[in-house]
């Protein structure tokens, strides 16, 4: 599997405290089946990340892992602020492309209320040759409400990622009902952890074919599709659901 949020980088923002912190969550992402997985730090008012600080402590980590034997690849990202997308230089953007990639970028949704321009920020950053793949809208209140809100952004291009703790109940029974939903409704493309912690997030990735209830499609939100963004390939079309999605 390849998770593609995580705050495993230690210092930049409220994930992992330190080297050795990371290098637990590290562990614990291996013993879970993860090949590799994302650092995407907050970029933000309140962690306002440069990519020469994500690399800094990217290949810090990157090094510790080495000497520490875990075989766990991570990758260079970061997950973006929307009123952020306008004040980075296109240089920047491209830094903290996911995985490596500069063709996509993680988007924080957040957590209360939506800017009106919304769909216009993401429209402006696809124009631009950049596919936003928006992190756990499943918590946020607008979306909960109105899911039709989600499908119009994936009409238009967007990718979704889905957290983990929200499908199988950790992060509440909204965030639940809606992430469930999503992925019912074809609106999910990416299953990922957004782990903080070693301790947090515990479970990762692990259990996602026991909440979705279908293994293919279990493998294409955290395997396939992930791998394609990363690599660069084309995406792979999302298979055919083969049992009901029960919540």
């Amino acid at each position: 599997m390849i998770d593609l949020h995580t705050h495993i980088l230690p210092g930049l923002d409220d994930g992992v405290r330190s080297l050795e912190e990371a290098v637990e969550l590290a562990r614990e992402a291996v013993a879970g089946g993860i090949a590799a997985l994302v650092a995407t730090p907050h970029v933000r008012d309140d962690y306002p990340t440069a990519a020469a600080e994500m690399e800094r402590v990217l290949a810090a980590l990157r090094a510790r892992l080495v000497d520490e034997g875990v075989p766990l690849r991570v990758l260079p990202g970061g997950e973006i602020a929307l009123d952020r997308l306008a004040e980075l230089s296109a240089d920047e953007l491209r830094r903290f492309g996911l995985g490596g990639n500069p063709s996509y970028l993680l988007v924080e949704t957040p957590y209360f209320g939506l800017p009106l321009d919304l769909e216009d920020r993401l429209f402006r950053l696809r124009a631009s040759g950049i596919t936003p793949l928006l992190a756990h809208p499943e918590r946020n209140e607008d979306f909960q409400q109105d899911i039709d809100r989600v499908a119009r952004l994936v009409r238009s291009g967007t990718l979704v990622q889905v957290t983990a703790a929200s499908l199988d109940g950790r992060a509440g029974k909204r965030a639940r009902e809606t992430a469930k939903e999503l992925v019912a409704a074809g609106l999910a493309h990416v299953v990922a952890s957004d782990a903080h912690s070693p301790s947090v997030r515990r479970g990762g990735l692990a259990g996602v074919a026991a909440e979705v209830g279908d293994e293919q499609l279990a493998r294409w939100l955290t395997t396939e599709l992930p791998a394609a963004i990363v690599s660069g390939d084309p995406l792979p079309p999302r298979p055919v659901r083969r049992r009901r999605f029960w919540r």
